[in-house]
């Protein structure tokens, strides 16, 4: 049902059919709790807070941006700590992620944050409390993932990820669009893809060996993986990206698309008879399931030649300015 519903919201947001009155209506009642939302107090930590996000609901490849930026960041001696809601998680209360943590009581993208940069990872609903746990923890930077609307905790930096293919897509506001609110300058604009603008920067994922679910070890080339077709399963914002990526390394696939952080269970690989390559979100909810055959790919956020020392020295100068 849910897969069927998105579906439908992506054929008026990036298709060819217009979104009818009564979404309409409902976006204007969005974009009344989205002023509202506009008045509320942002609390400034004692630290850098570097935000990254984007204005449309979706994928746009934020997180391989975080882990990029966190790696980084990390070897110009900062203590980076990572703060994220936990989109897809059953647990409720605060947490920080740890070896034992399973992705479902943290969510998909914190677990896989915390094992890519090995960095203290807290989730929590309310970010500005999350950031205060991270410099408890001896953080001295902050980086929000998906912080972009979050309005409580005050920012040094902003970095608005965008899809380079999708962009806005109609342009309207959630859910007639998907649009969360009405896009704004950031002091960054990255485009999954080429950026098409002057100022904006561009961002591509490169696909890496794949990596055993059964064995972390175990690496394989995906050309070795080119001479039968395999099965692709992607439970992302947009899984069309992860299979296209696939194709361009030479593959032939069979896709598997399920809805953004789908909770994976072992009959949703029923039939899967050969490899079966999935991204690196969906391997941490498919580790435990004792799948045969079954690889990661993982995926570098790769950016334009003085991106990350633009933004250190952004965040820098903003800093000592605050």
């Amino acid at each position: 049902m849910r897969a069927a519903i998105e579906s439908w919201l992506t054929r008026r947001w990036y298709g060819d059919a217009a979104p009818g009155l009564g979404l309409r209506a409902l976006a204007g009642i969005h974009r009344l709790l989205a002023l509202t939302q506009k008045s509320t107090a942002a609390e400034r930590i004692p630290v850098p807070v570097l935000v990254v996000g984007n204005f449309t609901a979706g994928g746009t490849g934020k997180t391989p941006l975080v882990i990029a930026l966190a790696s980084y960041l990390s070897t110009r001696g900062f203590r980076p700590g990572i703060v994220t809601r936990g989109h897809g998680r059953r647990a409720a209360s605060p947490m920080r992620v740890s070896d034992s943590t399973p992705a479902e009581s943290c969510g998909d993208e914190p677990k896989l944050m915390f094992e890519r940069t090995r960095l203290p990872v807290l989730v929590d609903r309310d970010r500005a409390a999350a950031a205060r746990a991270a410099v408890a923890a001896g953080c001295d930077l902050v980086i929000a993932d998906d912080g972009l609307q979050h309005r409580r905790l005050a920012r040094d930096v902003e970095i608005e990820v965008v899809d380079g293919e999708r962009g806005y897509g109609n342009g309207l506001l959630i859910p007639a669009g998907p649009l969360r609110e009405a896009p704004r300058v950031c002091d960054f604009r990255v485009v999954n893809g080429d950026a098409p603008n002057a100022g904006d920067w561009s961002m591509h994922l490169r696909l890496r060996d794949a990596k055993s679910l059964q064995d972390p070890q175990q690496l394989k080339a995906l050309s070795q993986l080119a001479s039968s077709p395999v099965h692709a399963v992607a439970g992302i914002g947009n899984p069309a990206r992860f299979f296209k990526a696939l194709r361009g390394a030479g593959l032939e696939i069979i896709e598997h698309g399920f809805e953004d952080h789908h909770p994976y269970s072992i009959q949703d690989f029923s039939g899967m008879t050969g490899p079966i390559l999935m991204t690196e979100k969906d391997a941490v909810k498919c580790t435990g399931l004792g799948l045969e055959d079954a690889w990661a790919v993982p995926a570098d956020a790769e950016l334009g030649p003085g991106f990350f020392e633009a933004v250190e020295a952004k965040l820098r100068q903003r800093h000592a300015q605050a």
